[in-house]
């Protein structure tokens, strides 16, 4: 299944490590990181899980609630989670599917079988609170991820959505943003009442309070 943005995040009801969720109802009125790994006790996936916890009170100051998969059982990611508490220094709470009949890897598209048949490669979705997908981001299984680019891009998109600007390439929080062909001058005055420098009529850029 292709799995692109703007379209509902499939629903699914799983096992995970803090019990059986129901992932629309789980998702709640957070925003979610939605990201699978090859398998429990693998190297790469240790350090992307304790990543994401260390990372938990930035993902909280977001409104965002982190979700990870691989394919094998609750009993073996809970002793799996001992070793990333232990050599990521760290203490990861938030849930990880066990889908070890892979139904939830194959909705999503995360099993690519020139990789692997029975292991999901590193898949990132990044879902709002009306459960759209936003962002989709595919990983090969001996890269690990970029948790800067994840934070950054979730920024982009909260502040997207609440300044109705889009950001330029490389942009960082406090960075001029763009204002959209889409909104007219005479819109924009009224919106970005701060002004802007018009480098091109089609290529606008501002500054917005990012606090």
């Amino acid at each position: 299944m292709s799995i692109r943005i703007g379209d509902i995040a499939p629903n699914f009801h799983a096992e995970t490590t803090n019990g059986p969720i129901d992932f629309h109802d789980w998702i709640g009125s957070s925003w979610v990181f939605f990201f699978s790994h090859p398998a429990d006790f693998t190297p790469v996936c240790t350090t992307e899980m304790g990543r994401t916890s260390q990372l938990s009170d930035q993902f909280e100051a977001r409104n965002v609630k982190p979700i990870g998969l691989s394919t094998d059982t609750v009993e073996e990611h809970k002793t799996w989670v001992l070793d990333v508490n232990d050599t990521q220094n760290t203490t990861l709470t938030f849930p990880i599917v066990a889908d070890k009949d892979l139904k939830v890897s194959e909705l999503y598209g995360m099993i690519h079988p020139n990789e692997s048949t029975t292991a999901a490669v590193r898949s990132v979705f990044i879902i709002d609170p009306d459960k759209k997908v936003r962002l989709t981001l595919t990983y090969p299984m001996n890269v690990g991820r970029n948790f800067d680019e994840i934070i950054r891009v979730i920024d982009a998109l909260q502040l997207g959505d609440a300044e109705k600007i889009a950001t330029p390439a490389d942009w960082r929080p406090g960075g001029k943003v763009i204002i959209p062909p889409s909104i007219s001058n005479e819109q924009a005055k009224d919106i970005f009442p701060q002004g802007w420098d018009e480098i091109r009529p089609y290529l606008r850029v501002t500054d917005v309070n990012q606090a």
